[in-house]
């Protein structure tokens, strides 16, 4: 069940952007969250910003007002705290799409997995804390599409509407459990993320590739490259033009007319028959292409030796025995990322582990003896 409240104020100008702004100037803190359109769209972007106060609840119209530069320079001010329910995915979008930064962060996931809680994700806090039940059909809903709904409306406006109070809630378990420096140090992690683009994609990926003739992945990668560019011509997502199996299949099965085309599994029967003729052009052309190589890997540090995985073994299983000593998963206490690269390094003193820069001052001051002796036993 949803509780009955106020509708949000929808913010769809710069005057009524402006008057949000001050609004929260004048709060001191907000709550934020972001609906994107990425299962509906090739070119994805950020399409709502749900911004809560102690007050209100607002909701940013952010296809119709692209220009959001005074609110970016608000949440990157140190003053103003912005909290989040898994804000690594927000922080990016926003970054890639209006190039904001933050000044502070506040983020609930990652204070409840610190805190050891069973079920962090928001939709259980909210009906195991609050009582709210949300509507899961409206997960898949496209948040591109105008006009908005007054259910998408409803529906977004709860992301952020308890966030502040279960913000509250969890500062004061972590300042009780002794965890609050350390929620402090991964905040500040989080605050760091910037965008740094996606690698094109890559027919390599597909499932099933690596079992075709070189010939097969010559038809593959041309199909390949036709969907790709066909679903940005059109903006929407690859599987709507044509599903990774279907792509697989049709280089498997090499049909060299349209009928063959037509009975590949996983061709559709109304599939349209332009479409069908130009792939199979494209197929019989791809066949006397040079195959494709496999692209060699680029290693940024060289294989672990034996000696490093050693260390680097020793070092997972301290890790283990500490999650399960605090209740928590074993990334809440330290990433293999940074136990692999503190086994290639083999620090043998606080001040070598100190100087690797992989650890915060909590984490070192919490952890590093204990690293140490890890890797000396």
């Amino acid at each position: 069940m949803l509780p009955q409240l106020p509708p949000p104020t929808l913010i769809t100008t710069s005057d009524q952007l402006q008057r949000l702004v001050a609004d929260l100037q004048q709060a001191g803190r907000l709550a934020l969250d972001t609906e994107s359109n990425s299962m509906y769209a090739y070119h994805y972007q950020v399409c709502l910003i749900q911004i809560s106060t102690d007050e209100q609840d607002y909701i940013i119209d952010s296809v119709a007002l692209r220009e959001l530069a005074s609110l970016g320079d608000l949440v990157q001010r140190e003053d103003m705290e912005v909290t989040m329910h898994a804000a690594e995915n927000d922080v990016l979008l926003l970054h890639k799409d209006f190039g904001w930064t933050f000044g502070k962060l506040f983020d609930t996931l990652w204070g409840a997995r610190i805190l050891g809680w069973q079920r962090p994700g928001l939709a259980s806090i909210l009906n195991e804390k609050f009582g709210v039940t949300l509507d899961k059909k409206m997960q898949r809903t496209d948040w591109g599409k105008r006009p908005l709904t007054p259910r998408q409306l409803d529906y977004a406006r709860f992301d952020t509407h308890f966030l502040l109070s279960l913000r509250d809630r969890i500062e004061g378990e972590l300042r009780t459990a002794g965890r609050w420096q350390e929620a402090q140090e991964v905040f500040e992690e989080l605050r760091r993320i910037r965008w740094q683009g996606k690698k094109p994609p890559t027919f390599w990926r597909l499932n099933g590739v690596r079992d075709l003739a070189p010939h097969q992945q010559a038809v593959l990668k041309a199909l390949f490259e036709w969907r790709e560019q066909r679903a940005s011509q059109r903006d929407l997502p690859p599987y709507r033009i044509m599903r990774n199996e279907t792509l697989v299949a049709l280089a498997q099965h090499l049909p060299a007319n349209e009928r063959d085309f037509m009975r590949t599994p996983g061709v559709p029967r109304r599939f349209p028959s332009h479409l069908a003729r130009k792939l199979t052009g494209i197929i019989r052309r791809a066949q006397r292409e040079k195959p494709p190589v496999y692209p060699a890997r680029q290693q940024t540090s060289p294989r672990p030796d034996e000696a490093t995985m050693t260390r680097y073994e020793a070092l997972r299983r301290w890790r283990t025995r500490k999650a399960e000593q605090r209740g928590v998963e074993t990334d809440v206490v330290m990433t293999n990322n940074t136990l692999m690269a503190i086994a290639r390094a083999h620090p043998r003193s606080r001040e070598e582990l100190a100087a690797l820069g992989v650890l915060g001052p909590w984490r070192l001051e919490a952890y590093g003896e204990d690293l140490l002796r890890a890797m000396k036993e």
